[in-house]
């Protein structure tokens, strides 16, 4: 991995993201259902505690989070969490308990700056489980010079994809979703986290032989590519 994308060392992490002027202004937090998520406790945890819970819970929240973030979070910190450079990049934010303690402090309090807030206090209002499951999202998010690398890979799964919406006779959908679970495999995470979360891995969840899930699954892929450039 070229130096300037490698994961920041635990000291300057801090350094960097403390240093960069976030732009949130004021926007009022949208709500997240996290009903389908396990309670946590009304005190704050120090780690994600979706991380270390069953796999179908972690991607549940990652699910969850996802939506979360798209409504709260990406009008300043990006697509996929993919900062333009107004606000800190959150993927670089380690996913262990360092990160996460950055990340709840933030998420809780927001930040005001010279008298003006550059980005909204969001415990009180969304909640821990909310918190957790954004960051269970931004830590798993893949790295996207490795998408952009991995693009024409990825065009002809999503044309075979577009394919089968037309026609899935003949269709092997346990092939597909192995083609595109090694495909997610080959995508590193930048925060460390071992599994990265890629498009991929979401459209092999998706598929179920339908045209309509074939059709989404080829759409999620082009998102994600025009995404990663």
């Amino acid at each position: 991995m070229p130096a300037s994308r490698a994961r920041w060392p635990l000291s300057a992490g801090l350094i960097v993201i403390a240093g960069i002027a976030l732009a949130h202004g004021d926007v009022a937090p949208q709500p997240v259902n996290t009903d389908a998520l396990p309670d946590v406790g009304e005190e704050w945890l120090t780690e994600n505690p979706y991380r270390s819970m069953d796999p179908e819970v972690f991607q549940k929240a990652i699910e969850i989070g996802d939506s979360g973030f798209n409504q709260n979070c990406a009008r300043c910190h990006g697509l996929g969490a993919i900062s333009g450079g107004l606000a800190p990049d959150l993927r670089f934010l380690e996913a262990e308990e360092y990160g996460d303690e950055w990340f709840a402090e933030r998420f809780q309090h927001g930040m005001t700056q010279n008298g003006i807030t550059k980005m909204p206090a969001f415990g009180e209002i969304l909640g821990q489980k909310a918190a957790w499951a954004i960051r269970s999202y931004i830590e798993t998010r893949p790295d996207d010079q490795q998408v952009a690398d991995a693009a024409p890979t990825l065009t002809q799964m999503r044309d075979k994809l577009a394919g089968y919406a037309e026609d899935p006779a003949g269709a092997d959908i346990d092939a597909i979703k192995a083609e595109l679970m090694e495909i997610n495999a080959g995508f590193e995470t930048l925060s460390g986290a071992p599994v990265a979360d890629s498009a991929a891995a979401r459209a092999a969840r998706l598929i179920d032989g339908s045209p309509a899930r074939f059709h989404e699954a080829a759409e999620l892929i082009s998102v994600s590519l025009s995404v990663a450039h």
